[in-house]
């Protein structure tokens, strides 16, 4: 197994303090401070991968046509921002990337700052991005699966069951238009929780709480008890009950 491969003390804290403060804010502003922040990040990562790094193997990306409405990014930020991945074996940080969830890729920039490289998929095991942690997923060697496909999985809890959320776009076209068709990213997602090894679909309280019937009565005086609010904060609701499922099968 190779080393993993890190970059320097100063900017593992540099990514540190930009994940903690300022992932979203570089995306969307243009501040000199968080641009400052960003391209040094860039220079330490780039000096310490050179431009030979494995990274820079897949397929150019490019950008989609300005027309469509919205962007096909994970959380609408279409401007490259810091994340690790674990690639081909190596453990990458301060990565600057993007994540398309239209075409499921996670894209990363080039040392020149400007041409743009889809990672080669099979070779991403996991990635962490704007706070979230994402899980490569091969459908092919799930047994007993006839729920999930192939691709890359928010990984919200990981206990003795696992939760994920599929976030996905299409692109669809309105007709109603008096300028003509318009086309728009429309954002989709969808949750599982796996239990005993075997994956489940769920899109509310009552069929998460279906599948965990075993302990339907414990969990239900649990959120009562907690006043968790499964309406307000769906995937933190999902995190804590799973969380407690797995306290009461221990």
């Amino acid at each position: 197994m190779r080393k993993p491969i890190s970059l320097s003390v100063s900017a593992c804290l540099l990514c540190i303090v930009i994940s903690k403060n300022s992932f979203a804010q570089v995306a969307r502003t243009d501040s000199s401070s968080q641009e400052y922040a960003f391209n040094n990040t860039l220079t330490l990562f780039y000096t310490s991968l050179g431009e030979q790094s494995p990274l820079f193997n897949g397929p150019e990306y490019y950008f989609y046509d300005p027309l469509i409405k919205g962007n096909a990014y994970f959380s609408d930020v279409n401007a490259f921002a810091p994340g690790s991945v674990h690639y081909d074996g190596d453990f990458y940080t301060g990565v600057p990337m993007l994540y398309d969830i239209y075409k499921d890729e996670v894209v990363v920039l080039l040392y020149n700052h400007f041409s743009k490289f889809s990672l080669v998929d099979e070779k991403v095991k996991s990635f962490d991005f704007l706070d979230h942690h994402f899980v490569n997923i091969n459908a092919d060697t799930l047994r007993n699966n006839q729920i999930l496909t192939s691709g890359f999985y928010d990984e919200l809890y990981n206990g003795k069951t696992q939760v994920l959320a599929k976030r996905s776009k299409s692109i669809q076209t309105t007709t109603g238009s008096q300028a003509g068709p318009e086309s728009y990213f429309d954002p989709e997602i969808s949750y599982f929780l796996k239990k005993n090894n075997v994956y489940f679909s769920f899109s509310s309280k009552g069929s998460m709480l279906g599948i965990l019937k075993d302990k339907k009565k414990e969990i239900t005086q649990y959120i009562k008890a907690n006043q968790i609010d499964f309406r307000k904060n769906p995937e933190e609701a999902m995190v804590q009950i799973a969380s407690y499922y797995d306290h009461l099968i221990k």
